[in-house]
């Protein structure tokens, strides 16, 4: 496969479930993804990482490259460790994050992840829920990620997600921009 790579098959998600379901509030919280992209408008979201909103200036969102903790983030430290972990074992610097929900029956329709900040940097998904296996297709490929399991996959050809099954689907989904390309982006934006 050149769209889709299992980094991990051993990642228990069962204490990010924990921390997810101590707080009440936790898919209120925050509604922009849906309401603002199109794409993405049958999915809930928990921001962990953002795109820093000073930095916007006369760029696009989709060309920001700096980006900090949500407030809200602080709520999920096991999260936001398995993050930092993450980047580092894959010699890279952590950039946005969220943690999705797609309930039963939704999906999220095709589409390119497109601008400078996406060019750069690879896309991960870690399987938190899905009671079938979380389908998910890149270019001509199709996976079905199971619990547990850590991908990667090319969030720069057309991609979509569907739930076929009977409970929320829940992901981790986050960027890391790869240390050997870090010094030339982030020097541009200084």
């Amino acid at each position: 496969m050149k769209y889709f790579r299992c980094i991990t098959s051993d990642v228990d998600p069962a204490p990010f479930l924990a921390e997810i379901n101590a707080i009440d509030d936790a898919w209120d919280a925050s509604t922009g993804r849906q309401d603002k992209i199109k794409v993405q408008r049958e999915a809930l979201s928990i921001p962990l990482r953002g795109l820093r909103k000073s930095a916007i200036g006369e760029r696009k969102r989709r060309d920001v490259h700096e980006s900090r903790w949500t407030t809200g983030s602080k709520r999920y430290p096991l999260a936001r460790q398995f993050l930092q972990d993450t980047a580092r074992a894959e010699y890279s610097l952590l950039s946005r994050a969220k943690i999705v929900c797609l309930p039963a029956g939704r999906r999220v329709y095709p589409h390119i992840d497109r601008g400078d900040y996406y060019k750069v940097r690879n896309r991960y998904h870690l399987v938190l829920r899905s009671a079938k296996g979380s389908w998910l297709k890149a270019g001509d490929e199709e996976v079905r990620m199971q619990e547990g399991e850590l991908w990667w996959f090319d969030n720069k050809q057309v991609h979509e997600a569907f739930n076929d099954g009977d409970q929320d689907r829940i992901h981790m989904i986050f960027d890391l921009l790869p240390a050997a390309k870090a010094e030339a982006v982030l020097s541009k934006v200084a």
